[in-house]
């Protein structure tokens, strides 16, 4: 039987989203990828539980994640978090943030995908039912459907948290002008926004750089990083070279614009600053961007209990002098 570390809360800042309510680990776990009905349950467990009892209470999904962009893997993520929610951590419900979307492919036919009023309602009921849930704490809209019309997103998803299915309301890979659309029809409706999941990194700055950031400070919500690592790219794992089997995600095309060589000189360059603030480049990456009280917690994804105890350090020095910032902005050419 599972006993939680009864110093878990020791270990890990807690931060506000904005100025609501809701708070969240400094550091987060996303079950992503290698979280679905392909991946060996026991190590999965080991690492949710050890996330757990360091004091990462927030765990993130959508109905999409599993194994592979094919259908019998779509919501396997869930169904996984769910068998662990409903027997280890069961005892500690309470304590849990637990994050799930829609938006992204589920299923065949027009309604497995998008975020149609039908789409948002029996998306959030189906995903329910693979957590083994009555409610979710945080319940996103994954993308931004130009098919859809926004109000009709925004009246879906608010009317979950009016039927008692999920406590706030998050919105994912939306833009600016799409998030500040958003926000005016919630607060319209009174909904509890908090959060907008968007892709942020030392390589990838489009959240600062296009007013994401200052949108949603002025309006009392939060940021929620994934992809902190630039898809593993700021880690001790390349700093010797970028082998041609790297997979470069869309988020990271800007970041090889002038080649791989390029790439390599600033991890090498971003690492000997991480050294000099006794962290490794990963936990510094994190840390970095945990510098913006805006950011209210960070994503991260591992199957490794190692990896994420290491990881987890980052939150031992999360200060930057200025003249760090200033020789981190010089080696991105910021």
């Amino acid at each position: 039987m599972y006993y939680a570390a009864t110093d878990r809360y020791d270990k890990m800042p807690v931060r506000h989203a904005g100025k609501t309510g809701l708070m969240l680990p400094a550091i987060s776990l996303g079950l992503w990828q290698h979280y679905g009905n392909l991946d060996p349950f026991g190590p999965r467990r080991s690492v949710i539980l050890d996330a757990f009892d360091h004091g990462v209470f927030h765990f993130d999904v959508a109905n999409h994640y599993g194994n592979g962009d094919h259908e019998p893997g779509f919501g396997s993520s869930e169904s996984l978090l769910g068998q662990i929610l409903a027997t280890d951590l069961k005892a500690y419900r309470d304590e849990l943030v637990i994050s799930t979307k829609v938006g992204y492919e589920i299923h065949p036919g027009p309604y497995g995908v998008g975020t149609s009023r039908k789409a948002v309602i029996q998306g959030l009921n189906d995903s329910l039912k693979r957590l083994q849930l009555d409610y979710v704490d945080i319940y996103y809209a994954h993308r931004f459907d130009d098919t859809v019309d926004l109000e009709e997103t925004v009246n879906a998803l608010d009317q979950t948290v009016r039927d008692g299915k999920a406590l706030y309301i998050g919105i994912s890979n939306f833009d600016t002008q799409q998030t500040k659309d958003a926000i005016a029809m919630f607060k319209d409706l009174h909904t509890p926004f908090v959060l907008n999941q968007f892709s942020y990194n030392m390589f990838n700055r489009e959240a600062e750089t296009s007013g994401l950031t200052k949108a949603l400070q002025a309006d009392g919500a939060g940021l929620i990083a994934y992809g902190p690592l630039s898809e593993g790219l700021l880690s001790d794992r390349y700093l010797n070279g970028i082998p041609d089997t790297f997979k470069i995600h869309p988020t990271n095309q800007a970041t090889f614009a002038h080649g791989k060589d390029a790439v390599v000189k600033k991890l090498n360059e971003l690492n000997e600053v991480a050294h000099d603030r006794g962290q490794t480049l990963t936990q510094m990456a994190l840390a970095w961007l945990l510098r913006d009280p805006v950011v209210t917690s960070v994503i991260i994804g591992t199957t490794s209990v190692d990896h994420l105890e290491d990881n987890l350090k980052a939150t031992e020095n999360l200060t930057f002098s200025a003249e760090e910032i200033s020789h981190i902005d010089s080696i991105l050419n910021v």
